[in-house]
């Protein structure tokens, strides 16, 4: 058996990783070990879907488009470092207006720093702050329309990001407020705003027997599941605009 033979029967039994290594022995080695006969079925095996690409472009070899899908595969398994921010940096500031008040004097306002928040136990992004100390909110019917503005403020006055501006509705045992935030990238300058798919959410709830507000809910979800962001990936996204060089 001649040795072109041997070695095309060995390589059938090599892992992804063995025929990357013996590929570098020499070029004859390199020409065998590249064979499309060799990786199609590792690729189709591993990465089934890019293995249709060899469709639309047949000069791409498949250990390349192995190599891309291992490369794709391990850029998803990486844990993204954590955030530079912390929740003890931000103060939350929530203001609430009468709608039809044309006065640009809130007749509540509330002051949150993140240390005094309490974190939940599934350790999303969403807090409740209680406010029944409050008796201006005795007055406010269940049916009234009133705008919300929220901001989160870097400790020290160092940067500030309007989760929520002027946000339009109704109070009541369910209040709810939510607004679209803008892609991080817009941070950078550009005059475009682009929709990030995350969405500020704040809800004023009420006690039923006292038309007194009892809570307000706020936190960051996700508008594709609807379901809230963890801590960690809220301070990250959060890091972009008050913390504009971070990476």
């Amino acid at each position: 058996m001649a040795p072109w033979e041997v070695l095309d029967l060995v390589c059938h039994h090599l892992d992804p990783k063995s025929l990357a290594v013996a590929s570098c022995v020499c070029k004859s080695w390199l020409i065998s070990m590249s064979s499309d006969h060799l990786w199609k079925p590792i690729c189709t095996s591993n990465f089934p879907s890019l293995s249709t690409l060899k469709i639309t472009n047949p000069t791409v070899p498949y250990r390349r488009l192995y190599v891309i899908g291992c490369s794709a595969a391990k850029r998803r398994r990486q844990t993204p470092p954590k955030p530079r921010l912390l929740l003890d940096n931000l103060i939350f500031t929530i203001n609430i207006f009468r709608h039809n008040n044309s006065s640009s004097n809130s007749f509540c306002t509330l002051v949150k720093p993140g240390n005094e928040l309490t974190l939940d136990p599934n350790g999303i992004f969403k807090f409740d702050i209680d406010v029944d100390n409050h008796d201006v909110f005795e007055a406010l019917e269940d049916d009234e329309a009133v705008r919300v503005t929220w901001n989160v403020v870097l400790e020290g006055w160092r940067g500030v990001f309007g989760m929520m501006e002027n946000c339009k509705g109704k109070g009541g045992v369910e209040g709810w407020f939510s607004e679209e935030l803008p892609s991080p990238g817009c941070c950078c300058g550009s005059s475009a705003v682009t929709c990030s798919g995350i969405v500020a959410d704040l809800k004023l709830g009420f006690c039923d027997g006292r038309r007194k507000v009892k809570k307000v809910s706020v936190g960051i979800l996700s508008v594709v599941n609807w379901r809230y962001v963890s801590v960690d990936d809220a301070l990250r996204y959060l890091q972009h605009f008050l913390l504009p060089c971070a990476v």
